[in-house]
């Protein structure tokens, strides 16, 4: 399913081998950053990488941002690890691959940069992939010198500007929170996170249990994100519809 805000984004489609986008969610508590998954098997694969410069659309500047002015759909999509050249371009670690959710970096028009609690923003005038990275060319940013200052920075984007999606394509950020209910009618939880195992998504839904004491707590369980379990999406109705029993 396609999503990774916020601090997340990636996408994705149930499948029944579908090579899926991963942001990085190595770890249960990790949210998902830009990937997606595909809802159903018809197809396989990404789509294709995409080039974009937008060198002159905007005014080549980098601002000072505060938490009210940052974007309330902000997602993080990546981190600047260096500078790449000695023009001021900066090299980008994306959470999802370009043409799996990481196409955000690149068409994106501003990039939002978060490094502890300095919040700026900046045009991105040109992007492209370079190997397994992303690098660009932002506003403001005229030298090497300028591009090294931002290393460390988590890069965000607004979910506004991610490229849209075929219809059985679902960003990660947006199948957070959506309820999970099999067949029959019985609420098996909420999304709380996504997960890539490599081979696909899985859906990481946390449901009110009581522990051995009788204590109220939570509980999880795992759904493989594949046709076979998956069966309706509703974004709209925030629910996701699975073949799964409570007691699996």
């Amino acid at each position: 399913m396609s999503e990774r805000d916020s601090g997340s984004s990636g996408r994705v489609k149930p499948a029944e081998a579908t090579k899926e986008a991963s942001p990085r969610a190595k770890t249960p508590a990790q949210a998902p950053f830009g990937a997606f998954v595909r809802k159903s098997g018809e197809r396989a694969g990404g789509k294709a990488k995409a080039n974009v410069e937008n060198a002159g659309s905007e005014a080549a500047a980098m601002r000072a941002e505060t938490a009210e002015s940052w974007p309330a759909d902000a997602v993080e999509v990546g981190a600047v690890v260096d500078a790449y050249g000695l023009k001021g371009w900066v090299k980008v670690a994306a959470h999802a691959d370009a043409g799996h959710g990481g196409d955000a970096l690149l068409s994106a028009k501003r990039w939002w940069l978060m490094k502890g609690r300095e919040r700026q923003s900046a045009p991105s005038l040109q992007a492209k992939t370079h190997s397994d990275s992303v690098v660009a060319l932002l506003g403001g940013v005229a030298d090497r010198d300028a591009a090294l200052a931002l290393r460390g920075s988590r890069v965000y984007v607004s979910r506004s500007e991610f490229p849209a999606l075929e219809a059985d394509e679902f960003y990660w950020v947006d199948l957070l929170g959506l309820d999970v209910v099999n067949l029959a009618g019985v609420n098996l939880g909420k999304v709380a996170d996504m997960i890539d195992n490599g081979a696909h998504s899985v859906l990481r839904i946390e449901y009110a249990a009581a522990d051995k004491t009788g204590k109220p707590g939570t509980a999880e369980r795992l759904i493989p994100f594949v046709g076979v379990f998956v069966k309706t999406v509703d974004q709209a109705a925030k629910q996701i519809i699975v073949d799964w029993e409570a007691d699996y």
